[in-house]
């Protein structure tokens, strides 16, 4: 077994080689023999435990057992504790996904601070397994069926060639000790349960389940990427980029062989899971929308807008009569350009009459400093130039054909409670430069 680990290392895990490697260890027997396996291969390891304070004082033991196996190798040994139950209350989650979630945050923490560069996990072929049957239960896409990878981004689990068994087998055989953990004999887990019942069943059915089980996951990956590869074609042809948002063609998307698949695939990474909706999306009106924790889905006319969420307070910025620039929210030059007035130097203000997306010229004596920069807001209204009197703010939107997303990207430049620039679109008519200007505020937006 240790000779297996070793080739399987070195044909396909051979970036470990000469690294410092983190490990997680629960005293458990997986991942002492995990450990015990990359020390006697000669690894550079770190030991790192979490007690999750769930189990009392076998918790506490837990973390002793650890710190002395850290100690009889003479390796290094980082431990921490959690108050696990609480942080899950907190969250709305499991206590299973808290724990989760708090052990890997801490272990990239433990490697960001100690210049480790790899987090080795002990995950085995069973455990593959039950994480299939778990998604399955619960219905997922491929992703879900796929399995656990063997490397993500710095996690790497070199031990999925081996089965429960096999590790038990090689931790008496070396006459290893560990910890049990009582509660993986409890059913009242989802994974117990597959482990204690279903997967008995399924091997008493085919006892060669595990290769069997091989097998079928090499085809799905298969699958998988054929899939992977195809959304790429789809995404490329059917959608573009624009600023922070991505616009997809609906007439494309309705006329693929299954849109809703598609739509799955294309969006199901972004935390959507009303799918009837997303779906639904191709035929509604403009406007409608669909919304997942990070991001949005809107209609707009022939395009899908998939965006962020950005949080919806809003930020008033300041500018002062002698700011030359800024870079937030917005990259913005400012300079005043006085006129000379007497004589043959006598400067037309009209010369200086500029209002278009990427600047404007205003007069300065017309302006109220300090200047403000904030979003729109309901009821906002200005005096468009090149337009008699007033206009809604909300109705310029419309008459602009602005979508949803573009509202809210526009920032407006304000003096006290009137706007002086729909910033990149319009310039208000009450702040022109007219032939009475004696000094230009010019400002100018810097294209990064």
């Amino acid at each position: 077994m240790i000779t297996a680990l070793e080739n399987h290392i070195n044909t396909h895990l051979n970036f470990l080689n000469g690294k410092k490697l983190l490990v997680a260890n629960s005293a458990g027997i997986d991942s002492v023999v995990l450990t015990h396996m990359l020390k006697t291969l000669g690894f550079d390891i770190s030991l790192a435990h979490c007690n999750f304070n769930l189990r009392g004082k076998q918790s506490n033991k837990d973390e002793k057992f650890v710190k002395k196996l850290g100690e009889k190798l003479n390796v290094n040994t980082y431990t921490t504790s959690f108050k696990t139950l609480e942080y899950a209350e907190k969250k709305g989650i499991s206590t299973q996904m808290a724990a989760r979630k708090l052990r890997y945050k801490w272990f990239k923490k433990i490697s960001l601070e100690h210049k480790l560069d790899y987090i080795i996990t002990a995950h085995h072929k069973d455990d593959v397994i039950e994480t299939f049957l778990i998604n399955f239960t619960r219905g997922t896409g491929l992703d879900g069926l796929t399995g656990i990878p063997v490397v993500n981004k710095n996690i790497v689990r070199p031990l999925l060639i081996f089965s429960r068994e096999e590790i038990l087998i090689y931790a008496t055989k070396n006459k290893l000790k560990w910890r049990e953990d009582e509660s993986n004999s409890s059913v009242k887990y989802i994974r117990n349960k597959i482990r204690h019942k279903v997967l008995p069943i399924l091997t008493e059915i085919n006892p060669n389940l595990l290769d069997s089980f091989k097998n079928t996951l090499t085809h799905l990956m298969g699958s998988q990427q054929i899939v992977k590869d195809n959304i790429k074609r789809v995404q490329k042809k059917l959608s573009q980029k624009i600023g922070e948002e991505r616009h997809y063609n609906i007439e494309g998307l309705k006329n693929l062989s299954n849109p809703k698949a598609y739509l799955y695939e294309l969006f199901h990474k972004k935390g959507f899971t009303a799918w009837n909706d997303v779906y639904n999306l191709l035929e509604a009106q403009t406007g409608k929308q669909v919304l997942s924790k990070t991001h949005r889905l809107i209609k707009n006319r022939d395009v899908l807008i998939l965006s962020k969420i950005k949080n919806s307070a809003t930020k008033t910025y300041s500018i002062n009569q002698n700011t030359i620039k800024i870079t937030s929210p917005l990259h913005l030059k400012f300079k005043l350009i006085p006129l000379a007035n007497e004589g043959k130097n006598k400067t037309s203000a009209t010369d200086y009459i500029i209002h278009n997306e990427s600047a404007v010229q205003l007069d300065a004596d017309k302006l109220t400093f300090p200047l403000t920069i904030r979003k729109w807001k309901k009821g906002d209204y200005f005096y468009p130039i090149g337009l008699q009197g007033s206009k809604k703010l909300s109705k310029h939107f419309k008459d602009q054909k602005f979508s949803i997303f573009d509202k809210e990207n526009t920032w407006l430049l304000c003096a006290g409670e009137n706007i002086v620039w729909v910033i990149g679109n319009r310039l208000d008519n009450r702040f022109k430069v007219d032939e009475n200007t004696q000094t230009i505020y010019s400002i100018t937006i810097d294209k990064r």
